[in-house]
């Protein structure tokens, strides 16, 4: 297998040459929708985690002078509270040594309690609502900006760079739906108090039929709606919408801000009416890195990155790399060094507050030309 070495670290690279036998298994946990409306951003960050545990065992890696040899147990939470915890406690059976996941909010709180209490470090690379690192946890970590920086950097540009004047707001219910919501409204508000909240909505994460509260919104006449949820929802309701002629600008958070949006809201997601922000992003320096990264993935699978299949790379890098310069896979051993790593990784230079979130986290503001998923600025 090839690939660029320039995306795993010089002091990974040497401390992980070596020997073959005898290898010490360490592994890797990782969590994500595999099934059910968001199985396709789940399937991505999933692929992204086998990406990084191929590219680390191809360089005969050891730790501390021992071979080792990386192996990912991928769990299905299908964005459920329940079946999340359970796939928790199984990978806390199955003394994994690190956990990546998961991808939404709703789960990965409740996991990351069994986490803790079993002492295994935890890597979001998707979790944005705040709750999740304020929580006391020392093993819960973040590598993407949370709900209070991304639902209020929207709620900003959507009054001052969009010019909404009457804002609709609509959520699913879920952890990260109502947080990003409450985080926008807070940021809209501040920005500019004139502006009038004159819908507030909710929906499910499993609906379908937005009639009813689309009727109620149209009534109050937006200029704006956003969408607190994923885009398995907010495509279908971006659709519905337009079908009933409410001609308001749409935005959303990263759950909505995917390359599949335009097929989900039947190719009618144009550069006129939709803004998205996803919950990280690289600066034109860096660009390079994520650009390689993203060939080398539609390579492998055949598809582009969709959304934090890059995230989730580097939080295995990261985990990996404080095994290294704790010299140990041991949770109780590295956990002190994952708390202060400074690592440059594809999405940039990755280190942790005294919460666990990660420190100058940024965003990137997508909008939508010619059905296709385009980014318009990153804003620290």
């Amino acid at each position: 297998m090839q690939f660029n070495t320039k995306l795993i670290p010089f002091a990974i690279a040497m401390a992980f040459a070596g020997s073959a036998s005898a290898q010490e298994i360490i592994k890797i946990g990782h969590v994500g929708p595999v099934s059910g409306p968001s199985s396709h951003l789940g399937k991505d960050n999933e692929n992204g985690a086998r990406m990084a545990i191929e590219d680390l065992n191809a360089k005969n890696p050891q730790i501390n002078g021992k071979p080792v040899k990386f192996v990912l147990q991928a769990e299905d939470d299908a964005s459920d509270p329940k079946q999340g915890t359970t796939v928790a406690q199984k990978l806390v059976d199955s003394h994994v040594n690190g956990v990546v996941g998961h991808l939404n909010s709703g789960t990965s709180i409740p996991a990351s309690k069994i986490y803790s209490d079993a002492g295994i470090p935890q890597v979001s690379p998707a979790t944005t609502q705040t709750k999740y690192t304020q929580q006391g946890f020392k093993t819960t970590f973040r590598i993407v900006a949370n709900d209070a920086k991304l639902g209020g950097t929207l709620g900003a540009y959507a009054v001052n760079k969009l010019g909404a004047k009457k804002i609709a707001v609509i959520d699913d219910r879920t952890a990260y739906g109502q947080g990003v919501k409450d985080e926008f409204v807070k940021g809209a508000t501040k920005a500019k108090p004139g502006v009038q909240i004159v819908a507030k909505e909710f929906t499910t994460d499993k609906a379908t039929d937005f009639n009813a509260i689309l009727t109620t919104i149209k009534a109050k006449n937006p200029d704006l709606v956003f969408f607190g949820g994923m885009d398995s929802v907010g495509g279908p309701l971006l659709r519905q919408m337009k079908a009933l002629g409410i001609n308001a600008k749409y935005m959303g958070g990263d759950g909505l801000c995917t390359d599949a949006l335009p097929r989900l809201s039947g190719d009618n997601a144009p550069e006129s009416v939709v803004t998205c922000a996803e919950a990280g992003g690289v600066s034109p320096e860096l660009q390079k890195n994520m650009d390689d990264f993203r060939a080398r993935y539609k390579k492998k699978y055949n598809q582009e990155v969709q959304l934090y299949a890059p995230y989730v790379y580097d939080s295995v890098m990261v985990i990996a790399q404080a095994m290294t310069d704790a010299k140990s896979s041991d949770p109780a051993k590295y956990l002190p060094y994952l708390a202060n790593i400074k690592y440059q990784g594809v999405t940039g230079l990755i280190a942790f507050d005294s919460k666990g979130d990660i420190k100058d986290g940024s965003l990137t503001l997508f909008t939508y030309r010619n059905g296709v998923k385009t980014k318009t600025e990153v804003i620290k």
